[in-house]
């Protein structure tokens, strides 16, 4: 896209990459819909107050005491209450605490991109267990084991390298994924081009990555560097991953030469038209607090990234009756995550998890220190989006089918 001078269209790429914008271009098409002027959705904010019963019910039965984790990587990583992590501290035995840091980075940030939807058909054996498991957790089973044997470097250390990311083939993902004609993966194709694509960005940001040795986990160096006083923004970790990592994403739209990643387009969005969402970079980013605070570092403006616009909490949204569908045919086909109902969809979700966070605290009578968005996701709505979908839907599957290319969700 081409927008104006040179300097507003750094000024659009920059605003583009922030909460604020997030927020407020979603907060746009919120309107819009409340207004009735959708022909996809309509809103009943009546429905709050049920809504955030229920994610509190699930909160009590997750977390009695409400000692909420973040909503990140590493909950996939214990799941059915395996200590996976224990095996991964083996591992990373007589290392420094940076290097540690630079180690647990490497594992999530290439995990995170391998997260996309799974599909319902696809399952992950664990020899180490004999569980079986699917989804997110089963992917996030998978990439640990393939980290942990090496799989994502030269030397079958467990951490990450550009050259090794550039050589890694679909047929050794699909190894490590146990991938087959009867235990499909959707969108492996496209985690692969993920996976080489880092692997090219690495080495062309040197100034975020290493130039000696480029890999992910060298971000921990470069975040130290942005800390002041022991003190690290949130939105400093985000803009850090969007500016280093916008070039993986596929056939997204550009302003002047940038990719803006997770950024797409509706016509009801004045000006520019565009609406910004980041999901996986978000996620991401929440992944990437836990080893910073493991160094010590105090993570602050938690509260300014937004929710994660996904089908888990769109899901809850829609089957709760916060979102109801105009015309019933949106259920009954799959939408292209450019198409105008996803956009939609997507936007009201990052609106309506503010609202149910907020009305989630008014009940508990805690504050947004106290619970911030990052624990309710985690406690919270992803968890409850989950459940409500397992009862209504055989297989768990969302309340509207994407066209995953499994780099967006």
């Amino acid at each position: 896209m081409e927008i104006g001078t040179a300097e507003a269209q750094r000024e659009l790429v920059a605003y583009l990459r922030s909460p604020e914008a997030i927020r407020e271009r979603c907060g746009q098409l919120f309107s819009w819909v409340c207004e009735g002027k959708s022909d996809n959705f309509v809103c009943d904010l009546m429905q709050l107050g049920r809504v955030a019963d229920y994610v509190i019910e699930v909160m009590r039965e997750e977390y009695p005491n409400l000692d909420i984790p973040f909503h990140s990587r590493w909950r996939h990583f214990e799941v059915e209450g395996v200590g996976r992590l224990a095996k991964l501290d083996n591992l990373l035995l007589g290392l420094s605490p940076v290097e540690k840091a630079a180690a647990k980075f490497d594992l999530a940030i290439v995990s995170v991109l391998l997260d996309a939807g799974a599909g319902d058909r696809w399952h992950y054996n664990e020899q180490e267990t004999g569980l079986r498991l699917g989804r997110s957790e089963g992917l996030a089973v998978a990439s640990f084991q393939m980290f942990c044997q090496g799989n994502f470097a030269s030397e079958g250390l467990p951490q990450v390298n550009a050259l090794r990311l550039q050589e890694l083939t679909e047929a050794e993902l699909a190894t490590g994924f146990q991938v087959s004609s009867e235990n499909p993966l959707v969108g492996i194709a496209g985690r692969l081009n993920l996976l080489q694509k880092l692997g090219q960005v690495l080495l062309a940001s040197p100034h975020i990555f290493g130039d000696k040795n480029p890999r992910p986990g060298n971000l921990v160096h470069y975040l130290l560097g942005k800390s002041e006083n022991g003190e690290l923004a949130a939105t400093t970790v985000l803009s850090a991953v969007l500016e280093g990592l916008s070039d993986i994403w596929p056939g997204r739209l550009e302003v002047a030469g940038v990719n803006l990643g997770d950024v797409w387009q509706h016509p009801a969005i004045g000006d520019d038209g565009l609406v910004p969402f980041h999901k996986l970079s978000q996620w991401l980013t929440y992944s990437l607090l836990e080893p910073l605070q493991e160094l010590g570092l105090k993570i602050t403006g938690l509260n300014q990234l937004t929710g994660l616009p996904e089908y888990r909490n769109g899901g809850l949204c829609l089957d709760l009756g916060l979102i109801s569908v105009k015309n019933p045919d949106i259920f009954s086909s799959s939408h292209s995550v450019a198409s105008a109902v996803i956009v939609e969809w997507r936007a009201l979700t990052v609106i309506l998890l503010d609202r149910i966070a907020a009305t989630v605290r008014e009940k508990l009578s805690m504050s947004t220190e106290e619970l911030p968005l990052v624990k309710i996701l985690q406690g919270g709505t992803w968890t409850a989006g989950r459940k409500i979908a397992a009862e209504l839907r055989t297989g768990g599957i969302p309340p509207i089918q994407l066209e995953s290319d499994g780099t967006v969700f």
